[in-house]
């Protein structure tokens, strides 16, 4: 598995889990708070698209795991 894999994985998990939390209509509602999350999360990846510049897939490249196509 490549950096861009794990980066997209990592992305996709963090905003299915801040929409559980954050969304008053879920069974793992805490606090609608965490949308905030939700939206950092939205704009790294529409910033990343635009630069790319990603702070976890060059945290990821000095880990080892080699960048790659999806």
């Amino acid at each position: 598995m490549n950096a861009d894999r794990i980066t997209h994985i990592v992305a996709g998990t963090f905003i299915l889990l801040s929409l559980a939390l954050g969304v008053a209509e879920s069974p793992l509602f805490v606090s609608k708070y965490f949308l905030w999350f939700t939206a950092f999360v939205g704009l790294n990846l529409l910033q990343s698209g635009i630069t790319s510049f990603c702070p976890l897939t060059r945290i990821l490249n000095k880990c080892g795991i080699k960048s790659g196509t999806c």
